[in-house]
Order: C-alpha cells, then structure tokens, then sequence
C-alpha cells in the first residue's frame, strides 16, 4: 500500500470509532434523561387519583 492508502484507511477507522463513540454518548444521556423525567413523573404523581402523599414537613424550615 502506499501511504496515502494506509492513512486513508486510519482516517476512515478513526471516523468509524468516533461515529460509534458518539452514538454511545447520546444513547447514554437519552437514557439518563429518561430516568430522570420518569423519576419526576413518579414523584409529582400528576393527576393520578392514588399514589404516594407528598411530605408536607420539607417544605417549612424550622423556626428560629
């Protein structure tokens, strides 16, 4: 090969590797942002007739 052939095949190795590398990182924060809207979801109960009651002592600091 020369070595124009050898670099073209690295570059396009590297590309490959970072277009894989990328497609990890968005599945991965697509998942976290999931996990977090559905953690949300479950905690704010929305207009859902049973579910868990929210602990009205967070909000109220304690007094001086």
């Amino acid at each position: 090969m020369f070595p124009y052939d050898t670099l073209a095949a690295h570059h396009a190795d590297r590309h490959a590797r970072l277009v894989r590398e990328a497609d990890a990182e968005r599945l991965a924060r697509r998942a976290r942002a999931a996990r977090r809207t559905g953690r949300a979801a479950r905690r704010s109960g929305g207009d859902a007739p049973e579910g868990r009651v929210s602990d009205e002592r967070r909000r109220f600091a304690r007094a001086a």
